[in-house]
């Protein structure tokens, strides 16, 4: 396998950027409510069980992130302030953001509800350099909007995601082709693409701990230790990432969990939750019309661990009852502590008609 290889050849005359709103959750809710800005706060729900779901800036300078337990946050800042979740809202702002996308660009991939990728090479005003598209971008937003956003610049959708996380907040950073592969050197690989704490413990056992490091290392090296994510290391080391910027992106999962209120012990409360989620997640998938044949459970211990198990099928997730079945054989086949489940979760993803995993990557 060789850079050679026309799959291999980036376009460095793309321009893409990556804008990512700033905390945006707690951004809005300042915005809104003067009286909290300033103030360390979190939106999310502040009882025993609730976790934040975004934290603002003053916040985060005491250890407070997303996706932490309400009372370890308040622990960590006792004068934390905590705004329950308006999603309308958001939901709201953040089409007004879109829509400012959208006078420098029809190519907008929304990523989430709070971050987008733009493909702006031939934009609607003509800019020539997507840096200064990326500034008047932000210029809007805080004029019209008062939010910032930080936003990144590159030749591509991988480096344009780091390079947007450069310089939080507000912050605004290219990586131009030319230095893309010293940059990406440096890197490490923790800011990689598919690599999570357990995977980054495996590559720093094999002597893998920057960019660098990934890209001495052989296709046939990273393929057989980590299969089609090592396929996807190679190519990163190597600044490769050829996918196009899609304006509508397609559905690739359907899912729903439920934190409960006191944690359920294994036995037949807990099968009798997870078939009541899975009635909800086969109305879900007839109300969105999606049809998958990989159903994945999601189990969230008392301490928080959380464990995965999932199953591929031949044909699509359809009915409840076998939907039902599968997800109580993932359930029986994981052992649970005696004290008990926090969460579970259920979602069906890989649609019928759907390419592999690499293919949807790159």
């Amino acid at each position: 396998m060789s850079l050679a290889d026309p799959v291999f050849q980036n376009d460095l005359t793309r321009r893409i950027v990556h804008v990512d709103m700033d905390a945006f959750f707690a951004s809005v809710e300042q915005r809104d409510h003067p009286e909290l800005r300033g103030l360390p706060i979190a939106v999310g729900h502040a009882d025993r069980r609730g976790v934040v779901a975004t934290a603002s800036y003053e916040a985060r300078k005491f250890g407070v992130r997303s996706a932490m337990p309400s009372s370890r946050a308040k622990m960590l800042c006792p004068k934390l302030i905590f705004v329950e979740s308006r999603l309308p809202r958001y939901r709201e702002v953040s089409e007004a953001v879109r829509e400012i996308f959208r006078r420098y660009t029809d190519l907008v991939e929304p990523l989430s509800i709070d971050e987008a990728f733009l493909d702006v090479t031939e934009n609607k005003l003509g800019i020539e350099y997507g840096t200064e598209v990326a500034r008047r971008i932000k210029a809007d937003i805080r004029r019209e909007l008062n939010l910032t956003a930080s936003a990144g610049v590159s030749y591509n959708k991988f480096l344009a995601k780091i390079a947007s996380d450069w310089r939080k907040p507000d912050g605004l950073f290219t990586i131009h082709p030319d230095r893309a592969q010293d940059f990406i050197d440096r890197l490490p690989v923790e800011s990689f693409w598919g690599v999570g704490p357990a995977t980054a413990k495996r590559l720093h056992e094999i002597g893998i701990t920057t960019g660098l490091e990934m890209r001495l290392r052989s296709f046939r090296f990273l393929t057989e230790r980590f299969g089609a994510a090592g396929a996807l290391f190679y190519k990163c080391a190597r600044g490769i990432d050829l996918r196009p910027v899609r304006p509508t992106r397609e559905r690739k999962s359907v899912g729903c969990e439920e934190t409960f209120s006191e944690d359920i012990p294994p036995g037949e409360t807990l099968n009798v939750r997870l078939s009541d989620i899975a009635s909800h997640l086969v109305r879900r998938l007839t109300r969105h019309e999606f049809k998958g044949r990989t159903l994945t459970l999601k189990v969230r211990f008392a301490d928080f661990t959380t464990k995965t198990r999932s199953v591929t099928a031949l044909r699509a997730f359809e009915d409840e009852a076998s939907l039902r079945r599968q997800a109580g054989e993932l359930l029986a086949g994981l052992e649970i502590p005696k004290e008990g489940v926090r969460l579970l979760g259920l979602s069906v993803s890989q649609p019928e008609h759907s390419g592999p995993m690499e293919e949807t990557l790159f």
